[in-house]
């Protein structure tokens, strides 16, 4: 690139400088202020390319980088409350991820019921099993009372945020845990061995209606969401086994914040599975009432992940973060 006349440049483009200091300054933006925000940091960038490449000056350059660097934080900080991120979100970002990563946790979810059925299968075969983990007092004591009443012994508010909490932590540990592939999969079959011991136990001593009518209205939408974050997980995982054509660096890079926004739209999604363990589960209702509460409610999910995510991602919603917030691209050419 030929070099430039420094001082024309500057004269020619210094008041779009003031400007974006101007907005970067503001407390409070308006909409369109907030959209000039973004205009004018994509021209500044440019303008800092520019200069870096064609009349390099330390102290403009310096000037400019610390300009951008303050209008990325205010951008930042202006999409943080705003509604309508909040919204793009959970109408684009969270559901395309999903929709995109649909073959990991689809597989991942067949794969876990798969294994839970043969297990539940073979501890029936086999007694003697049972009476290995737990004392026939133990085991008394959770068909007749444990088991039931630990859906109704606390008050339902409280019992809805433990549960809450503890699932939330337990689907974040698979995808933070899933860059090392083996800890999602041990993960994964603890949670499953427990569902299975605990179903074998009460279907054997003539309790396997009380179990089933008991664990499906929340557990439909709950362990499906588990199976998503361990699929994220193992998405995340194969990243740096298989890079696709990008460095590993990029690989992971790209997959890691993909799997923050599951992480995140799975947090509301645990949420209502929480309320629902916590108010519906317990609740007088007959068997019939709460199973179909929880197929309807484990339905929308899945509607929402295939007819709004798949709506999203035609759109051209990845579930990745928007890169003009991640980094000053332009200005970083040359």
């Amino acid at each position: 690139m030929p070099r430039i006349d420094l001082d024309a440049y500057v004269a020619a483009h210094s008041h779009e400088w003031v400007r974006l200091e101007h907005l970067v300054r503001q407390r409070r933006r308006t909409g369109s202020e907030s959209d000039e925000l973004v205009d004018r940091y994509q021209q500044v960038a440019t303008h800092l390319s520019v200069i870096r490449t064609s009349a390099p000056d330390g102290e403009l350059v310096a000037y400019l980088s610390s300009l951008l660097g303050r209008a990325r934080i205010a951008m930042l900080a202006a999409r943080v409350p705003s509604w309508r991120a909040v919204a793009y979100f959970f109408t684009d970002q969270f559901p395309a991820a999903l929709y995109r990563l649909r073959s990991w946790w689809l597989g991942c979810f067949a794969g876990n019921v798969v294994v839970t059925a043969v297990m539940m299968i073979w501890l029936l075969e086999n007694p003697q099993v049972e009476q290995s983990l737990l004392s026939p007092e133990e085991v008394d004591q959770l068909v007749n009372n444990d088991f039931e009443n630990y859906y109704s012994e606390n008050a339902a508010s409280a019992f809805a945020t433990q549960v809450w909490i503890n699932n939330s932590w337990v689907s974040a540990l698979c995808i933070g845990l899933g860059i090392l592939g083996v800890p999602v999969i041990y993960l994964l079959f603890q949670n499953i061995a427990s569902l299975a011991i605990v179903g074998s136990i009460m279907t054997r001593h003539d309790r396997g209606e009380l179990f089933w009518g008991l664990i499906l209205p929340h557990g439909l939408l709950e362990l499906t969401c588990v199976f998503v974050a361990g699929g994220v997980g193992l998405r995340l995982f194969w990243s740096w086994i298989e890079p696709g054509g990008t460095s590993r660096a990029a690989s992971i890079a790209r997959a890691g914040r993909t799997a923050v926004t599951v992480a995140l739209g799975l947090a509301v999604v645990l949420l209502i599975s929480a309320v629902v363990e916590a108010f519906v589960t317990p609740s007088p209702l007959p068997t019939w009432a709460r199973v179909g509460i929880g197929i309807l409610a484990e339905t929308v999910f899945l509607g929402y992940v295939f007819v709004i995510g798949r709506a999203a991602a035609r759109r051209g919603a990845t579930g990745d973060i928007s890169v003009s917030l991640l980094e000053d691209r332009v200005a970083t050419q040359g």
